[in-house]
């Protein structure tokens, strides 16, 4: 098949006035391949998901994987990222965070689920993020397990607050991970610090293990960037809807 054909992406893009964060945030909604109706598909949640789209190169991946590897196929959401409110909105501890999760939970699920033929259970869900972006992705696995459990982290920043959520918890066996690190980021400048992502991935990874979830755990050569999480994206896709 012609690689001209990955390429041609159906993206549409909604926007969403929110009560939770006071403000309007767009979503990008990409379709598979033979796409219809009369379907029901998993869907795939990304904060950050113009990024996703635009640096992961997710749909061009997706398209390929279920073109020509016959993959499960997803309809993906990009949910838009406020880029000055990033920290506020997807720490662990962040000002906005309880805002950012009610906005997810309320009001983007019931959106997309109105209008297209996804899943609405926990199991038909997968969440995505990449840094802070996993964080958030996590924390809303963990207070609200009753809608999702998949999560897709991309170097997670899984700091002290997140850690500390984690080994609180006693049965995280509902929980289902793919959870990529790359061994170069040791020293990830951020804008509250410096931090060993690759430290905090290992123990994050060991407090998941010990209670019970099912992790797909990965260590690669790579650097806290797109160019690193890019080239991983297909094998994070293979692990969510392979068959």
């Amino acid at each position: 098949m012609d690689s001209s054909t990955y390429n041609k992406r159906t993206i549409l893009k909604r926007k969403l006035v929110s009560k939770h964060l006071g403000k309007e945030r767009s979503l990008w909604i990409y379709l598979p391949p033979g796409y219809t109706e009369l379907s029901t598909y998993p869907v795939l949640y990304c904060q950050d998901g113009l990024e996703f789209l635009n640096f992961g190169r997710i749909a061009t991946h997706t398209n390929y994987l279920v073109l020509e590897e016959g993959i499960v196929s997803p309809v993906i959401v990009g949910i838009e990222v406020d880029l000055p409110q990033r920290t506020a909105e997807y720490a662990a501890d962040g000002s906005r965070t309880a805002a950012y999760k009610r906005f997810v939970v309320d009001e983007v699920l019931p959106a997309v689920e109105r209008e297209f033929p996804v899943r609405n259970d926990r199991d038909g869900r997968i969440l995505a993020g990449d840094s802070l972006g996993a964080t958030v992705s996590l924390h809303l696995a963990l207070d609200y397990p009753d809608r999702f459990r998949h999560i897709l982290s991309l170097s997670g920043a899984f700091l002290k607050p997140t850690l500390d959520r984690v080994a609180a918890e006693t049965d995280l066996s509902l929980l289902r991970l793919y959870q990529l690190i790359g061994l170069q980021e040791e020293a990830v400048q951020t804008d509250t610090g410096v931090y060993d992502f690759l430290a905090v991935n290992r123990q994050a990874y060991r407090l998941f293990a010990e209670r019970g979830a099912e992790v797909r755990y990965k260590e690669a050569e790579g650097k806290h960037l797109w160019g690193f999480w890019q080239n991983e994206l297909p094998e994070a896709l293979r692990f969510f809807f392979g068959q």
